[in-house]
């Protein structure tokens, strides 16, 4: 078993290692709630699902909608990493930055885990049960691609698609909440989120590059190598032109495209300034995406209003 309070080695200094219970930050850390910025990540396309649907309807997003998305996200992106930090833990264990986390290092035993990731399923389950039917089985449908995730980087350089399919899935649920169906806008705003995800969680996986040959997982970021920046550059690009054409669908005006180049100049940012070899600015980069996604999120909201 590791030290007491077993802070985890790329999440120190936060609320968790200083204020939390002892006997809850093992469970708080598989949760991911030292570090939400993976929660926020998954919580955006939902929002600007439900955005799109407010431009459409010229209507604001429903405030309860809303709050049940903040809600469903950090409890299924808690159950999805600690189901990944299951599948992982011999993995987890042999690298620098993952070895001190929950399961390897002792602080909880794999049965435990599962319990406890039932248990957050379950806080999600209640949380989708609030909407519509449609919704309802439109979010069942995503648990087959969140449960192969975690096997994903042992057999493809593509585990990134698989992660994009998983996190941008609220793409197609703030729609269907708000409308009672699913429409092609929404279909190509999950597209565009796809590929916005493969281009942060690239950037993300450069942290691991090193690890990750010596112990045989895959990525992008290994697949693209020094030629990172180009390829940024290309999903990026789809990225900010599928999302201006779900809002062009949606009957997005020029605030809406406004704010859409702004979320472009923020990606842009990422592009030009990232070092691949600097694994604490690569981290930066991609926890500014909730930024770049929130900018986005405001815009579709004043659009729907004005």
């Amino acid at each position: 078993m590791s030290e007491s309070p077993g802070r985890v080695a790329d999440a120190t200094g936060n609320w968790v290692d200083g204020r939390a219970p002892a006997i809850a930050r093992p469970y708080l850390r598989l949760a991911r709630l030292d570090r939400p910025i993976g929660s926020w990540l998954l919580l955006m396309p939902c929002w600007w699902s439900a955005g799109l649907a407010g431009m459409a309807s010229d209507r604001l997003p429903s405030l309860p909608h809303i709050v049940l998305f903040f809600i469903g996200a950090f409890a299924m992106r808690g159950a999805g990493c600690t189901w990944n930090d299951l599948v992982d833990r011999d993995l987890d264990g042999k690298v620098e930055r993952t070895r001190s986390r929950p399961i390897p290092s002792g602080q909880v035993t794999a049965t435990q885990a599962a319990i406890f990731m039932i248990a957050q399923a379950l806080v999600g389950l209640a949380v989708l049960l609030q909407f519509n039917l449609y919704t309802i089985m439109t979010g069942l449908a995503s648990l087959l691609v969140v449960a192969i995730y975690p096997f994903m980087k042992r057999v493809t350089y593509w585990p990134q698609i698989f992660l994009g399919l998983a996190f941008s899935w609220g793409a197609l649920m703030g729609w269907p909440a708000a409308l009672g169906q699913l429409d092609a806008a929404a279909f190509v705003l999950y597209a565009g989120s796809i590929a916005w995800v493969i281009g942060y969680d690239t950037i993300y996986a450069h942290q691991d590059r090193e690890d990750d040959m010596m112990i045989g997982i895959k990525s992008t970021a290994l697949l693209f190598g020094q030629n990172t920046p180009a390829m940024l550059t290309v999903f990026y690009t789809i990225a900010v032109v599928l999302i201006g054409i779900a809002g062009v669908m949606a009957g997005g005006s020029w605030i809406f495209m406004l704010g859409l180049l702004a979320f472009a100049v923020h990606l842009s940012w990422q592009v030009v300034t990232i070092d691949i070899d600097d694994p604490a600015h690569c981290l930066k980069l991609f926890r500014a995406n909730r930024d770049a996604g929130l900018i986005l999120f405001l815009a579709m909201v004043l659009d729907s209003v004005f």
